[in-house]
């Protein structure tokens, strides 16, 4: 079985940001998933490095566009890593084998009679690149997402007959409802559907730094349809001499955020459908990292830096924040502050600490030793289908509610810790039997949640399980010793264990002023 999931690829107008990093670490923790499922994964991002946004944004700086492709692709790519992320392919839309696919995909488009030449006049927002009507205009004459004031464009353009798709779109969108998740999101994509769809412009005449149209070298193609195409040209060249179409598309997940919504969810199927190609599964669209009630966006200066988060604290920590404290798919704020809450409570004093009180218990009591003996039922009874329901849940794309799951056991464990007390049983030779009990449930327990939790914090899972003795990590998330179906509470009791440094450190206060 195969799972090919994507992240929207990012504007290279900025560096990037703690939004971009919020989607990346979304791809990352499914595809990580499906890979200790045992399927074929193909995971892809990168950077989209054409149009207006990208020009205006070059000329501002003094470069040419190249120039600025070349230099903040790198930071993109330069993310990826410093996350923990395991893309299998980074595209930039500036190679020339995505230039050569989108001239062949959009010249099929054309010669299938979707195509023609027009005057398009309209309100236009340079830094979405996209025109917008009436309903999409907010306070008077701004764009509701940068908050700046609209141009009114016009010129002669190839148009992109969607509205001959209306009918096609209306059929996909009641004969599989979960083409658009969440349902809100579907609703919305619908309800612009309906309200009646017009062509829309597919090139430009007034630029020079896009994809050229090879049936009429005056125009480029519209930043847009050059950019969702992505996903379909990537695999006919990220891996040298092959073609993974066959194998990987349509794809099962696009993840993006709702800014992006009507180019791909109702955009993109019309393109694929004139284009004669398979749709893909699912376009999941996620809610904002809210910063002072507003998007974080580069261009309004409210933005976190990833890196700075890094530095301090460990890439598993954001990665864990970002989709735990957000419900994954919708809005939500963020904050340092909430961020250091959630560090130490969950991550340093739940989840650390639980793991460094049972080592050094087995180290103190038992010499490292696990006693390989019948495990605590009514704790093993409480990781019942657990394996099934995370499984599903980020089949689903429910992050955080999979995230949840797992710590309710996390949680559960501590407390099973307050409850036996093994400190008092080990003063008493008679309860040795016991104490052999709470200490194999909880290194057990603690070995199946992290392996759980390795998509989310892979790093310190690793380090963890070795800890525990674990054999068969190889530093891959196809390790035998990751694989979902090991688990089941039971399946792999630990039986040695070595001593471990504090996985989440506490933070020392910084000092007053």
């Amino acid at each position: 079985m195969s799972f090919y999931v994507t992240t929207p690829i990012y504007y290279v107008n900025a560096a990037p940001h703690l939004g971009h990093a919020y989607t990346t670490i979304a791809a990352d923790v499914m595809a990580r998933h499906h890979r200790q499922r045992g399927e074929d994964v193909f995971f892809l991002t990168g950077t989209d490095e054409h149009g207006e946004p990208v020009a205006l944004a070059a000329e501002a700086a003094g470069v040419t566009p190249r120039e600025l492709a070349d230099k903040n692709a790198e930071r993109f790519k330069a993310l990826a890593p410093v996350l923990n992320v395991t893309n299998d392919f980074f595209i930039r839309t500036s190679d020339p084998e995505h230039v050569k696919a989108v001239q062949e995909v959009l010249t099929k488009v054309k010669d299938n009679g979707y195509v023609e030449l027009g005057l398009y006049e309209g309100w236009y927002c340079p830094r979405c690149a996209d025109f917008k009507s009436e309903s999409e205009i907010v306070d008077g004459n701004r764009c509701p997402i940068h908050l700046i004031e609209l141009t009114w464009e016009q010129e002669e353009n190839y148009f992109f007959k969607l509205s001959k798709l209306q009918e096609r779109l209306e059929q996909l969108y009641e004969e599989q409802p979960g083409f658009v998740t969440p349902s809100s999101r579907r609703n919305e994509a619908l309800s612009f559907i309906k309200s009646g769809l017009n062509d829309v412009s597919l090139t430009r005449g007034k630029l020079t730094w896009g994809v050229p149209v090879p049936w009429d070298e005056s125009q480029v193609f519209y930043v847009w349809f050059d950019a969702l195409l992505n996903y379909y040209t990537a695999l006919t060249y990220a891996r040298p001499g092959e073609d993974l179409r066959d194998e990987f598309w349509p794809a099962q997940r696009h993840l993006i955020a709702k800014d992006i919504l009507k180019f791909h969810c109702v955009f993109w199927p019309a393109l694929l459908m004139a284009a004669d190609l398979p749709l893909p599964k699912n376009v999941f669209v996620h809610g904002y990292l809210l910063l002072e009630g507003h998007k974080m966006s580069k261009s309004l200066g409210n933005v976190l830096d990833p890196f700075e988060v890094i530095d301090k604290f460990g890439a598993d920590a954001l990665r864990f924040y970002l989709l735990r404290d957000v419900s994954f798919g919708q809005d939500g704020a963020v904050s340092t502050e909430d961020f250091e809450k959630r560090y130490e409570s969950e991550l340093a004093n739940d989840y650390g600490n639980l793991a460094s009180r049972t080592i050094k218990m087995l180290l103190r009591y038992r010499d490292g030793a696990v006693p390989q003996v019948e495990l605590d039922r009514a704790v093993a009874a409480e990781f019942d289908g657990l394996v099934d329901r995370v499984s599903a849940q980020v089949g689903d794309a429910e992050l955080t509610a999979a995230l949840e799951d797992i710590w309710v056991r996390v949680r559960r464990l501590n407390a099973y810790v307050g409850e036996q007390e093994p400190w008092k049983l080990s003063k008493d030779p008679e309860r040795a039997a016991d104490l052999d009990r709470v200490l194999a449930t909880l290194a057990e327990g603690i070995r199946v949640v992290t392996v759980l939790l390795h998509a989310w914090i892979p790093e310190r899972a690793d380090r963890l399980l070795g800890a525990l003795g674990v054999d068969g990590l190889d530093g891959t998330d196809t390790a035998p010793a990751l694989a979902i179906a090991t688990a089941s509470f039971g399946a792999a009791v630990p039986t040695q264990v070595t001593d471990i440094d504090p996985l989440f450190p506490k933070q020392q206060p910084a000092p007053a002023a």
